[in-house]
């Protein structure tokens, strides 16, 4: 189905509908995976409690599991049995931790057949996970990007919400030569994806797009050795991501979770109208307030902003 058909669909879908109301004083949060060494079971209940105790429009996941934990298909299982059990919707942001180590030694599967297996286990069906099921729109109904199922795109208030694929680490961007299918048309589906975002922001007139991604786009790009360049693995996509943002009239929010350790409280970076914040292993809140001059703010678990 072509984006033009998708659009149409959902403008005649909203046409009979009341208008989207000002964004209002919700709040949504962002949980981040375990690094190497933490107990990522005990950190994704622990957030999914948190957040289930909290006043919130929905939940981001962004990863289930490690770098370094194992990639057995009972470790998936139990993840996905977490976040299930949550009362709020759950929307799931794929992540390099979940599938790019797992052809690694001592790992019985590919990455290829991994990446499957997280796409069927987390990035399918029409709804959300969890308790409060919110509608989802992905771009696999597209015939072309069928296994794009990760890029979802939900909506609350006049708000855009999205999840794009750009995995931590460059992108996943290899400097040896002849391996990376995976990167070249992930790109194609990810300029695809946010065309469609930005053209349907614009037809919905949505007063900002957030989105949600493993990665940071505005990460500094490698440093180039002596002997081989490092590509920017982010470039193309980031010119992309700039200019559609640059056209629209409203705010444009990256949350990213690349993001060490052991780093000052987060804080939403600004520019222009596009701004940036990171999510570590401790979930992070966004407040949505249409009284705060820049839309957005971050905020600790006891409602202070910051």
């Amino acid at each position: 189905m072509s984006i033009t058909r998708l659009l149409t669909i959902a403008l005649l879908a909203c046409s009979t509908a009341p208008a989207l109301a000002a964004p209002q004083d919700f709040a949504f949060a962002v949980i981040g995976h375990a690094r190497g060494g933490t107990d990522g079971t005990a950190l994704l209940q622990k957030s999914i409690t948190e957040t289930d105790a909290d006043n919130l429009a929905f939940v981001v996941v962004n990863g289930v599991k490690s770098p370094t934990e194992p990639c057995d298909d009972s470790l998936y299982a139990q993840r996905r049995d977490i976040v299930s059990h949550a009362q709020n919707g759950v929307i799931m942001s794929l992540a390099a931790s979940d599938w790019l180590n797992c052809s690694a030694s001592g790992q019985k599967a590919s990455t290829s057949e991994r990446l499957t297996l997280v796409r069927e286990q987390f990035h399918s069906g029409e709804f959300s996970l969890g308790a409060s099921k919110l509608p989802l729109l992905r771009q696999s109904l597209t015939a072309k990007f069928r296994s794009y199922a990760e890029n979802t795109r939900w909506e609350v208030g006049n708000v855009l919400f999205a999840t794009i694929n750009l995995p931590a680490a460059n992108n996943h961007f290899l400097l040896d030569g002849g391996r990376n299918n995976e990167f070249e048309d992930r790109l194609i589906a990810n300029r695809n994806w946010l065309q469609h975002l930005f053209a349907f922001a614009a037809l919905k007139k949505v007063s900002a797009v957030v989105f949600v991604a493993d990665g940071n786009l505005f990460s500094t790009p490698p440093k180039r050795s002596f002997f081989r360049t490092q590509r920017d693995g982010f470039a193309e996509i980031r010119r992309s991501f700039s200019d559609l943002a640059g056209r629209f009239p409203g705010r444009v929010l990256m949350v990213h979770g690349d993001v060490a350790s052991g780093k000052a409280p987060p804080r939403i970076l600004w520019t222009g109208n596009v701004g940036v914040v990171g999510v570590g292993e401790r979930w992070l809140k966004v407040v949505v307030d249409d009284h705060l001059p820049q839309l957005f703010a971050v905020a600790d678990a006891d409602g202070e902003r910051r």
